[in-house]
């Protein structure tokens, strides 16, 4: 699955951090850092993530195993590449 995070929207409240610490960070004290593409076994936390974040920031989009972009979900407030 792929993320991205607009991060023009991003406010840094973090919950994302707390719910998924292996695919979000903080450098710093407000700049986010993501893995934009979380290994399925990360699933459950990714999706907690994208709900509690309170400016819905974070998008979820299905990768099918061609790695080719399926139908993106920009969900309601429910690696080595990192950004």
């Amino acid at each position: 699955m792929r993320l991205v995070v607009d991060l023009n929207r991003c406010q840094g409240y973090a919950q994302c951090v707390f719910l998924a610490p292996e695919v979000f960070a903080l450098h710093g004290d407000e700049a986010l850092r993501y893995t934009p593409y979380a290994d399925d076994s990360r699933r459950e936390q990714v999706a907690r993530a994208v709900a509690a974040c309170p400016v819905q920031a974070i998008f979820l989009d299905e990768v099918d195993e061609t790695g080719e972009a399926g139908e993106a979900y920009d969900l309601p407030p429910v690696g080595s590449d990192v950004r």
